[in-house]
C-alpha cells in the first residue's frame, strides 16, 4: 500500500522542468533592470518640470511633499501604468502582521452613457482608505473602530507586478488609524530615519559641512532560505501550517561533511533562482549575489545597500518572488529561521550604515585614527548599542528566531560589537589618551608564483558576533529569515540617533561656536566613549561558555528567547528614546508589546495543534500498524513452535506507549485556560506548551527510526533535502 510520502518521492525523482527557457542574449539583464519602476527617468520623462522639481525635493531632500502637485504624478503614473498594461492600482502597506498588504481598485468608472472611462487622480493617489479593524492594533482600535488610511510615500517608487492576466500598478504606503496613530512597519521607519538625519547633520555642522544633503540609514539585508520539492512540503502538514518541520529524526548525513557551502548549484536551484533575479530586477531590487548556504538545500541571495525605507520594501518582494518563483519550478521556499533541527537555520543579515552627498559616513579611510568625524559616529554606535543592547534584541524576539539564535549558525542572544583588529586598537588608545596609529591592510601572498599579490584587510571577521563592523558598514546578524528588517532599522536608526544627538549637544556646549575648539571637544568625548562603553565590545568567540560568564560579569543582559526579551521593550528609558524623537509614542509602544505577546501566543498554539493533529492521525497510527505487524510475525512463529526475537516488538510497544501519554500531557497543556493578561498566557506557552510538544517529538523522532519505512507516512529529512 503506497502512502503520500511515497507518491511525493515518485513525483519528485520524476519531475521535469516545464517552462520556458529565458533567453539573456535577447534580453540583457541591464535592459529589464527597473522595466517596471515609476523611476526617476520615467518622472522626468512624463510630469511638467516644476512638478518633477518639488517632488524631487520631497524625495532626495526631504521636503514637505505639496498637495498641489498629486493630480499631475497621478496622472503621468495611471497614463505610464497603462501603458504597462495595468487594469488596476494597488496601495501596498506592511502591517503588524509582518507581511504584505494590498488593496486593489479599478482604474474604471462608469460614466452616464453606459461606458467606463480611466480615472486616477491626486485623492486616489495620496490617500486609501482599507479596513483597520481585521489588522493588529494592540488595542488603539477597538474592532468596531474600523477606519484605516494608507498615505502615499513618495520616497519609495511605484511599480507594476506582473500576473499571467494582466498588470497592476503598487504604490508603496504607510498605513495609520483614524487617530493617526502607526499601524504598520513603515511609518515608525520613516519616523525613525528622519530623526536619524537631524542629529547626524548636527554632527556634519560642526565638522564644517553646511549644504549636506539628507543623511539617510542605508541597509544590505542579506536573504538566506531553503527550497525542497512542493510534493513533499504538501505531504508536510507541519511545513504547510507553520513553516517548520515539528517531526523528523537526524538523517544520516546533514551538514558535517561541508560540502553544501558555496557548491555548484544545482541545475533546477539554478533556474529558479535565474528566474527570480529576472524578477527583481525588472522592479529595480538591486540583487547582487546568490550561492549555497551551508545546510543543504539552503541558499542566499543578497542585494546592494540602498535607502533603508526602499531596501525594506524590496525586502519584502524578495521574499514574495522568492515563494512565488519557486512555485513554477515544482519548489517551495521556506523562510522560517529553523525549518528543519539539527541543521543551520536561516538568517537575515541587515547591513546598516549611514550617508549623504559626502560618501558612506561609516567609511573610516585609511588612517581612521585621524578622522575624527568617522571616530565621532562610530562612537555614537558603540554608545547607542551599549545602551538598548535590550531593545535590538527585542528588534528580533519572536517564535521562529527563538529556534536560531545561539545555535552556531547564529549569534547568541547576547548583543554585543565586533569592531575587528584596526578599530579595536584605535578605541583602546583613544581610552588611554590619543589616538596616533591605525594598523594598516598589507598584502596577502599565497605561495603560488602565478597568483596576484592580494590587498588584505586590517583585521578579520567575526561571523559569531551579532553585530559586527565589516570595513565600512555594521552587520546585525540576529534578524530572523522571515522578518521584516523595518522593526530592527527602526531600533538601529533611534538609538543612534539619540547618541548623536547626546554628543552633538556635548561638543555644541564645549565648543561654544568656536571651530578651533572641535578638536579638543571630540577628544573628550570620545575618550569617555570609549572608556564607559568598552564593554560591549567583544571581538573573541561569541559561542563560547567563557563569553556567556564574561558577558554577564559585563552587565549585559542574556535574553535568552522571546518571552524573557519583550518585557524590555516597556522599559521606560526605551518609551522614552521612542517618544522623544517621535518614531513611536508611549501608546504605540504598548501595542507592539500587546501584539507581538499575543503573535508568539499564537504562534506555539498553531505548532502544538498541529503537532497533536500528526502525532493523533499520521504518526499514532503508523505505529500501531508496525506494532501489529511485528505482533502478528510473533504470533505466526509461536504457531510454528519458532521462537520470535520480541525486542523490537517490546521497543516499539514501549514507545507507543510513550508517545500515547506525551499526547495526552500536550492535550492537556491545550486544553489549560491560564488567567491573567497576555503575558501570562505567554509564560504558559513557554513553560507549559513547548515542553510538552517537544516530549511528543522526542518519542515520535524515535519512532521513525524504527518503524518500517513503507508504513512511515511523513517525508523524511533524507529525502526532503537531498532528494532534488
Amino acid at each position: 500500500m503506497k502512502n503520500a510520502r511515497q507518491d511525493a518521492i515518485a513525483a519528485v525523482t520524476n519531475y521535469h522542468s516545464n517552462g520556458a527557457a529565458l533567453d539573456f542574449r535577447k534580453t540583457p539583464s541591464g535592459e529589464v533592470f527597473a522595466a517596471n519602476v515609476f523611476s526617476d527617468q520615467v518622472m522626468k520623462d512624463r510630469l511638467p518640470k516644476p512638478v518633477y522639481k518639488a517632488l524631487q525635493k520631497t524625495i532626495k531632500h526631504g521636503a514637505r511633499l505639496e498637495p498641489n502637485i498629486a493630480d499631475a504624478v497621478a496622472l503621468a503614473m495611471k497614463d505610464w501604468a497603462i501603458e504597462k498594461g495595468a487594469t488596476h492600482y494597488a496601495h501596498v502597506f506592511y502591517p503588524l502582521t509582518g507581511i504584505t498588504a494590498e488593496k486593489h481598485d479599478s482604474f474604471l468608472n462608469p460614466t452616464d452613457d453606459g461606458s467606463a472611462v480611466a480615472e486616477f487622480g491626486g485623492k486616489e493617489l495620496i490617500q486609501g482608505e482599507p479596513d483597520a479593524s481585521s489588522f493588529p492594533s494592540g488595542g488603539i482600535r477597538a474592532t468596531f473602530e474600523a477606519r484605516g488610511y494608507t498615505a502615499w510615500d513618495p520616497t519609495s517608487p511605484a511599480y507594476i507586478l506582473e500576473n499571467p492576466n494582466g498588470t497592476t500598478l503598487c504604490i508603496p504606503t504607510a498605513f495609520c488609524s483614524w487617530t493617526g496613530e502607526a499601524l504598520d512597519k513603515k511609518t515608525p521607519l520613516l519616523r525613525s530615519m528622519q530623526a536619524l538625519n537631524k542629529e547626524a547633520t548636527r554632527i556634519l555642522r560642526l565638522f564644517g559641512h553646511k549644504d549636506t544633503t539628507p543623511v539617510m540609514a542605508s541597509a544590505g539585508p542579506e536573504q538566506e532560505y531553503f527550497l525542497i520539492d512542493r510534493n513533499f512540503y504538501f505531504s508536510r502538514p507541519d511545513l504547510i501550517t507553520c513553516g517548520r518541520t515539528l517531526f523528523g529524526a537526524k538523517p544520516p548525513k546533514g551538514q558535517e561533511f561541508e560540502d553544501q557551502y558555496f557548491g555548484a548549484i544545482p541545475e533546477r536551484v539554478l533556474a529558479c533562482m535565474l528566474e527570480t533575479e529576472r524578477e527583481l530586477y525588472k522592479l529595480g531590487v538591486p540583487v547582487k549575489t546568490r550561492h549555497n548556504e551551508v545546510a543543504p538545500s539552503q541558499y542566499e541571495i543578497a542585494p546592494v545597500y540602498e535607502n533603508a525605507n526602499v531596501a525594506t520594501d524590496h525586502q519584502q518582494a524578495i521574499m514574495l518572488t522568492l515563494q512565488n518563483v519557486a512555485k513554477k519550478y515544482g519548489m517551495a521556499c521556506l523562510l522560517h529561521e529553523k525549518p528543519f533541527a539539527g541543521i543551520n537555520g536561516s538568517g537575515k543579515h541587515v547591513n546598516w550604515s549611514l550617508g549623504c552627498n559626502l560618501g558612506n559616513l561609516l567609511e573610516p579611510g585609511a588612517t581612521p585614527h585621524d578622522n575624527a568625524q568617522f571616530l565621532v559616529i562610530c562612537a555614537a554606535v558603540i554608545r547607542a548599542v551599549h545602551l538598548h543592547s535590550d531593545l535590538l534584541r527585542v528588534a528580533v524576539a519572536f517564535s521562529g528566531n527563538d529556534h536560531r539564535l545561539g545555535a552556531n549558525e547564529a549569534p547568541p542572544a547576547i548583543i554585543s560589537i565586533f569592531l575587528g583588529d584596526q578599530l579595536a586598537d584605535i578605541f583602546e588608545q583613544l581610552e588611554k589618551g590619543d589616538a596616533k596609529s591605525s594598523k594598516q591592510a598589507g598584502t596577502l601572498t599565497v605561495g603560488v608564483d602565478t597568483l596576484p599579490p592580494l590587498p588584505k584587510h586590517a583585521g578579520d571577521r567575526n561571523r559569531t558576533s551579532p553585530f559586527a563592523f565589516t570595513g565600512n558598514k555594521f552587520e546585525f546578524r540576529a534578524v530572523g529569515s522571515s522578518q521584516s528588517i523595518a522593526g530592527p532599522l527602526v531600533v538601529l536608526n533611534t538609538i543612534v540617533a539619540e547618541s548623536l544627538d547626546y554628543i552633538a549637544t556635548r561638543l555644541e556646549q564645549g565648543t561654544g561656536g568656536d571651530p578651533g575648539k572641535l578638536n579638543a571637544e571630540v577628544q573628550k568625548v570620545v575618550q569617555e566613549i570609549a572608556a564607559r562603553h568598552k564593554g560591549i565590545i567583544f571581538n573573541g568567540n561569541n559561542y563560547s561558555e567563557e563569553w556567556h560568564h564574561e558577558a554577564e560579569n559585563r552587565g549585559l543582559p542574556n535574553l535568552r528567547n522571546t518571552l524573557a526579551a519583550l518585557p524590555a521593550l516597556l522599559a521606560p528609558k526605551n518609551i522614552a528614546v521612542f517618544s522623544k524623537y517621535g518614531v513611536l509614542s508611549e501608546r504605540e509602544v504598548h501595542s507592539r508589546y500587546e501584539i507581538y505577546m499575543e503573535r508568539y501566543c499564537k504562534d506555539i498554539h498553531s505548532e502544538a495543534s498541529c503537532a497533536l493533529s500528526m502525532a493523533k492521525t499520521m504518526i499514532l497510527p503508523a505505529a500501531y500498524r508496525y506494532q501489529g505487524e511485528l505482533a502478528g510475525t510473533a504470533a505466526s512463529l509461536k504457531a510454528v513452535s519458532m521462537n520470535a526475537h520480541l525486542g523490537t516488538l517490546e521497543s516499539v510497544t514501549e514507545l507507543v506507549a510513550e508517545l500515547e501519554e506525551t499526547i495526552d500531557k500536550l492535550d492537556e497543556a491545550l486544553e489549560h485556560h491560564v488567567s491573567g493578561d497576555v503575558a501570562a498566557h505567554a509564560r504558559h506557552y513557554n513553560d507549559t506548551v513547548i515542553p510538552a510538544m517537544t516530549a511528543v517529538r522526542t518519542v515520535a523522532d524515535k519512532l521513525e527510526q524504527i518503524v518500517a519505512d513503507d508504513l512511515w507516512p511523513l517525508p523524511t529529512y533524507r529525502e526532503m533535502l537531498f532528494i532534488k
